[in-house]
């Protein structure tokens, strides 16, 4: 069984990836533990001996902050909180997402800032070991005060209410708590604003995005090379030399990519009468540089805010202080996750270009990849598909986080809407797959028509693996079925085993 400790260590992101995708197995360490202990003792001592409100502690929440709440009351105020946020509307958030904003909450909770107790922190690792996932819907959060919404739904299946996934089924969390004999928590002063507050939603979003867009950008480069051995390219454009006097690292890296991936191509070495390509295939180091050059902006962002803490107030037991802040508020998260929506949304629109180019009747190539154009209509309306999955991209890259709308009776009157720009940001992900699946499909097609040559042994290898589930078209079919077979399969590959 693999385990991972929770403790102060720097986590990244392939380190999420890695306890995700092996089903590891969570645990508090001792130092994690001591430091919950510590802050949660400092805690009870100071609400025993303060004169003072605290706010969320014992005042009511947003604009009701100076409201006091009598000691009495405390624990009720907690789980009513959690009741009363848990407003979350729309499609249901995938399950590994959800299981990844559990463990970036446990993380995030362990640094002995937030005041909840150890039990607490280990009803949502018993959940997340046991694969008990809440439901938590997209729509609800601001990002600004944490993303209080779905933070809710999550906490909502510990004190036994709410809808959870469970065995593959969905059940009420108190069924699946009384199955499994575990007893719900009752939340002490601060723990549900302490589960509530936080920006583990657009984290999870976030970490998701860059794990798939870190595959993705791998196989755009290689649905380019495809593209441009099949379109008859030209490689002088991907000189090391052009690159060095405008040295950005993606672009760099992109150039070599592609030089390696066509060494040895027989289509490649073939003379060309021609001296320049259209800026699709010309331009492939200086637009998929560009974005990994964001990607890599993107990654440091996010890998700082999962190593964060990020509720509010937050305890400092050492310097005798609760700060009431704005450590939940998602801009930086918001920006990031625009940016990149932006970014990777030119890759979908570059490849739909060389699709197009490929399809067109030029340098040789039958007009719709197809031997019987005509009768046939091969990839005509998979160009199409293409197009009008980039014309959404476009759409749905408009920054989220240029819009604010006050909320709370005007004391949260600028949010981030951070939570709204983690999901399309997901959408546009799955949109730019679907384009390079589109593009890998066209372009082996394309290649055929260029036998007897073959393109390089990289790609040829990538080719027979592809056409074992995507064979070429030799009359029209039913395109979707093929479509989606070339989606599965780029989703599937390892594609750094090509590229090492």
């Amino acid at each position: 069984m693999n385990i991972h400790y929770i403790n102060n260590q720097i986590i990244s992101i392939s380190t999420i990836k890695e306890i995700i995708k092996k089903t590891y197995k969570l645990e508090l360490s001792e130092d994690a533990k001591e430091k919950i202990n510590s802050c949660r003792s400092y805690l009870d001592t100071k609400i025993r001996h303060s004169e003072k409100p605290i706010y969320g502690i014992t005042t009511g929440f947003g604009s009701l902050c100076n409201t006091s709440i009598p000691e009495s009351d405390l624990e009720q105020l907690q789980e009513n909180l959690v009741k009363s946020h848990a407003c979350g509307m729309g499609d249901e958030v995938d399950s590994r997402i959800v299981k990844i904003m559990m463990f970036l909450k446990i993380q995030g909770l362990s640094y002995g800032n937030s005041g909840v107790c150890v039990e607490t922190v280990q009803q949502l690792i018993t959940f997340f070991n046991l694969d008990i996932i809440p439901v938590v819907y997209q729509l609800g959060s601001l990002g600004a005060s944490g993303d209080l919404a779905p933070l809710a739904h999550i906490v909502l299946p510990m004190i036994g209410m709410g809808e959870v996934y469970f065995e593959n089924k969905k059940q009420n969390a108190v069924d699946v708590l009384n199955k499994l004999n575990i007893k719900p928590i009752k939340l002490k002063s601060k723990e549900g604003l302490a589960l509530l507050n936080g920006t583990q939603f657009m984290q999870s979003h976030a970490v998701e995005a860059l794990i798939r867009v870190d595959s993705l950008l791998k196989f755009a480069d290689i649905s380019a090379a495809l593209s441009l051995d099949s379109y008859f390219g030209l490689i002088s454009p991907f000189n090391h030399l052009l690159h060095e006097i405008r040295p950005h690292d993606g672009q760099i890296q992109t150039s070599a990519n592609i030089c390696k991936l066509l060494e040895g191509s027989q289509i490649m070495a073939k003379e060309k009468t021609y001296v320049q390509d259209p800026y699709s295939f010309r331009c492939v180091p200086q637009v998929h540089g560009a974005v990994k050059d964001t990607f890599n902006y993107v990654k440091s962002v996010i890998e700082t805010e999962i190593n964060s803490v990020t509720d509010n107030p937050t305890i400092f037991p050492q310097d005798d202080l609760i700060l009431s802040g704005g450590n939940f508020h998602g801009e930086p998260l918001a920006l990031a996750m625009d940016f990149l929506s932006i970014a990777i949304s030119e890759i979908s629109n570059i490849s739909e270009r060389r699709i197009y180019r490929l399809i067109s009747g030029e340098r040789g190539l039958p007009a719709f990849l197809v031997a019987k154009p005509g009768l046939n209509s091969g990839f005509m309306i998979a160009q199409y598909a293409a197009a009008a999955i980039v014309s959404q991209n476009k759409q749905l890259a408009t920054p989220a986080s240029v819009d604010s709308i006050s909320s709370s009776n005007e004391q949260e009157d600028h949010v981030s809407m951070g939570g709204n720009a983690a999901t399309k940001l997901l959408r546009i992900v799955a949109n730019v797959e679907r384009v390079i699946a589109i593009e890998c499909f066209a372009a082996s097609q394309a290649l055929k028509f260029r036998e007897p040559l073959k393109t390089s042994p990289l790609l040829q290898n990538f080719l027979t693996d592809f056409r074992n589930d995507i064979p070429c078209v030799e009359n029209d079919i039913i395109m979707f079925e093929m479509m989606e077979k070339a989606l599965q399969k780029i989703k599937k590959m390892n594609v750094s085993e090509i590229l090492t």
